[in-house]
């Protein structure tokens, strides 16, 4: 599906986080109603899957508060997360596997991650995006909406940055339970992102199953030890 250009917008002088956000009242006419914001969650860690969550945004039901969900405490987050839900005109979440990610590499899963989030905002509102609007510089190849790609767009456009805290709340629940399969990496606290302790662990208790084999130094450690704890 090819992109299509952008609106015109212009920047304002205002404390608001969006000012000159692709959805503000002089760059909205320019958009669909139906347009899906969309962001992901857990490229980078160790562990886990990666999650992606798609959002179609209410204008009559506006959302204060959001941003970028890296800049948002975990506590702001998980207030925001029932009411994008609640308030939202769709959303979905999607998920690519620890195995999928070591088979086709990160990237690619993140795709799989964003389509299967698109399709399951469509099956659970009946709702098919007109538009959407992706963070970053790279989109999934199989999008059945026109679409444009945002560096820094869960920055700027509310949608994204509320398909990024979905995206980032369920991944984080989702490692707390894997937490309690398997405890002593500490998944609950790091969500499987390669801090000291995290590598500590790996190294005193080997790589689990949910850790990524294809990333280094769990790759290493898989090849040498040749078993999982």
């Amino acid at each position: 599906m090819p992109r299509r250009p952008s609106p015109k917008h212009t920047k304002s002088a205002s404390s608001d986080p969006f000012a000159g956000s692709l959805f503000l009242a002089d760059g909205l006419s320019g958009f669909p109603l139906l347009t899906a914001g969309v962001d992901e969650a857990g490229r980078g860690p160790l562990a886990g899957p990666v999650t992606a969550a798609a959002v179609i945004l209410d204008p009559e039901r506006p959302i204060e508060g959001l941003a970028d969900s890296k800049k948002l405490s975990a506590k702001r987050r998980e207030e925001l997360a029932p009411l994008i839900r609640e308030r939202a005109l769709a959303w979905g979440i999607g998920w690519a596997s620890v195995e999928e990610i070591d088979r086709v590499n990160i990237l690619e899963a993140t795709f799989l991650a964003m389509e299967r989030a698109l399709e399951a905002l469509e099956t659970s509102s009946g709702r098919a995006p007109e538009f959407i609007v992706i963070d970053g510089n790279r989109a999934p190849h199989h999008l059945k909406a026109p679409f444009e790609t945002i560096v820094k767009g869960d920055a700027l456009v509310p949608a994204i940055s509320a398909a990024s805290i979905l995206a980032k709340t369920a991944r984080d629940a989702l490692m707390a339970e894997l937490d309690g399969e398997y405890p002593g990496y500490g998944f609950a606290v790091h969500a499987g992102y390669g801090t000291k302790a995290h590598l500590e662990a790996i190294a005193r208790l080997g790589p689990s199953p949910v850790h990524r084999r294809s990333f280094e130094p769990v790759k290493s450690m898989f090849a040498s030890e040749g078993k999982t704890h």
